[in-house]
């Protein structure tokens, strides 16, 4: 029922006609159309004196018409709201800027646009629970007394004080350039091994070597992996003209040996020693070079120094973030995936490192129950050579000390803190945890929307990578670099990888726990969670991703800390 209220000449009277859903039916077409095409005068006065002495004749129709410009105008004013899709569809996946958040806001009948996933709650929109002010402004809460101002400060970008990739090379360097393209008669050989990232890092560093060397570069070969049974070949991860076309001035990069050399025995190094620099590696390997010009290397792995001259470390971003860009195909279902998540918004992207050989090496305990433990152990016993931790310490004194992963409740913990809203869209790429969904459940009960890429897939997106783990952890990379929020539960080659990455595109927000001087909060029963959480703040305060200068520590890879040789703002460094 309509209801129009209206005050009449006298004072505090005021009369009210009511409009029952039936008046509709009552309305005539042709009072309705004598309404709507009334044209019997063409002067605007006379039309509105007609339309008014229409309106007295016909009671039924002047109520009729109240009734429907009101619910015109409520349903303009909802228009105007603002559909909760229409924002987030125009936000670049590589946008420095955060998006506004729509994940305070729930509504009963919006879908998401993901039609066929494999989760039928990705097509399931979110309950709305919004209340108007005294002064009509929306209010918005997402059910647990979070307004809007924690959340967006949440999404909210780090400062990135103007920096901008700068990948200038000296004189000298492209000097020297002439001459490397000009190379035939040293070829280098590379066999890169493990996972995806790892392998990453080591075909930087050799396309590195190759420049200190002067030497051509063969394209990598990539080793099978035992543990996955992975038979990928660089064309099937990595965009191979890319690679060659992007690094034609720095380094000259061939498919294979010529025809001259195939049946050559390539000279084969032993070994390098860590934190090799450029002299090191020209007065061993030089000579090494047989009398055919092949030299084969193995074992690269954190093996090149990480402190280069200027121009060596622009070259090594140049490789990892330029050049060596995934493959079409690898990109086409990465992107996808990427803006499913994005299709009701910002998300979060996180590595989860719960795996179980990762609480083995580590000397970690999982947190979830004592047979867990107990399987973490009886492991670590018959493969005392896993553990990579200090075995002098326990599992408490480690985890006091940083030196564990994060569990499900303690990324929990820590993103609740933080302001991360109940309902955020949340990623997670990793292995199989250790306790399966139980491990997850912390996580899982506190936001519902968590989901990998198996959950977000096609029923057969996937099918052609099953047994491609390298293309599969390609994947996870590009889903978690075009996130809004990143945040790796214990660093590792991905977590280091993405850090760097998300530097150089912009400084886009990375969440680095603070292991070491929170967890000690995590254990104080006696806080109250309003206090917790400025705690877990103001620690975290400097570590979301804002710039940070490789050279202020020794030993920091460039790869991860582009600024200040690969990124610059036009100022002093010192505004760091």
């Amino acid at each position: 029922m309509g209801v129009w209220k209206k005050k009449s000449s006298h004072k505090n009277k005021v009369c009210y006609i009511s409009v029952p859903a039936q008046i509709i039916n009552s309305v005539s077409s042709s009072s309705l159309r004598t309404f709507l095409d009334d044209k019997s005068s063409k002067k605007n006065t006379s039309r509105f004196f007609n339309l008014r002495f229409h309106f007295l004749r016909n009671p039924k129709l002047f109520a009729f018409s109240l009734f429907s410009l009101s619910v015109i105008g409520l349903l303009l004013r909802l228009g105007f709201c603002g559909h909760p899709y229409h924002e987030s569809q125009l936000q670049s996946s590589d946008s420095n800027v955060s998006p506004k958040s729509h994940l305070g806001t729930r509504s009963n009948s919006t879908q998401a646009e993901i039609p066929n996933a494999k989760d039928p709650s990705l097509a399931v929109g979110v309950e709305k629970n919004e209340t108007f002010g005294a002064d009509s402004k929306l209010i918005t809460s997402d059910g647990d007394g979070r307004d809007w101002d924690d959340e967006n400060e949440f999404w909210k970008q780090p400062d990135g004080l103007g920096y901008k990739p700068c990948l200038e090379f000296t004189t000298e360097y492209r000097r020297e350039s002439k001459k490397i393209a000009r190379e035939r008669r040293k070829y280098l050989m590379v066999v890169v091994s493990g996972g995806m990232n790892q392998q990453k890092n080591q075909i930087v560093d050799a396309t590195v070597i190759a420049r200190i060397l002067g030497a051509v570069l063969v394209v990598p070969i990539l080793q099978v992996n035992l543990i996955w049974g992975d038979e990928s070949e660089f064309s099937d991860i990595f965009d191979l003209e890319r690679f060659k076309s992007v690094l034609a001035n720095d380094v000259k990069i061939v498919s294979m040996l010529p025809a001259s050399k195939l049946m050559t025995r390539p000279s084969e190094d032993g070994g390098m020693p860590f934190n090799a620099s450029p002299q090191w590696i020209r007065s061993h390997y030089l000579k090494r070079f047989n009398k055919e010009g092949v030299l084969l290397l193995r074992r690269l792995d954190s093996r090149l120094s990480k402190d280069l001259p200027s121009d060596l470390q622009k070259l090594r971003c140049k490789v990892a973030f330029e050049a060596l860009k995934f493959s079409p195909r690898v990109m086409e279902i990465g992107k996808k995936l990427a803006e499913r998540m994005r299709s009701k918004g910002p998300y979060i992207a996180l590595h989860l490192r719960m795996e179980k050989d990762v609480w083995v090496r580590t000397g970690c305990l999982s947190g979830l129950s004592s047979k867990y433990d107990e399987i973490a152990k009886t492991e670590r016993i018959k493969r005392p050579e896993l553990l990579t931790a200090k075995s002098s310490m326990t599992s408490n004194e480690r985890k006091l000390a940083g030196l564990c992963p994060l569990n499900a409740k303690e990324v929990t913990r820590l993103l609740r803190a933080l302001g991360a809203p109940r309902d955020a869209r949340i990623y997670w790429a990793g292995g199989e945890p250790l306790g399966g969904k139980e491990a997850l459940k912390p996580l899982t009960s506190e936001f519902p929307h968590l989901y990998n890429k198996h959950d977000i897939a096609l029923p057969l997106e996937l099918k052609p990578f099953a047994k491609r783990a390298s293309i599969m952890a390609a994947i996870d990379y590009i889903v978690c670099k075009e996130s809004d929020v990143f945040m790796a539960s214990h660093g590792g080659n991905m977590g280091h990888a993405i850090q760097g990455h998300r530097a150089y595109e912009g400084h886009k927000k990375l969440i680095t726990p603070n292991k070491r001087h929170m967890l000690p909060y995590f254990l104080n029963t006696s806080m109250t969670e309003t206090e917790f959480d400025k705690m877990i703040r103001k620690l975290h305060r400097q570590s979301l991703g804002q710039p940070e200068l490789r050279i202020s520590k020794a030993g920091r890879d460039v790869t991860k800390y582009p600024v200040p040789e690969c990124m610059c703002n036009n100022q002093s460094t010192s505004t760091i």
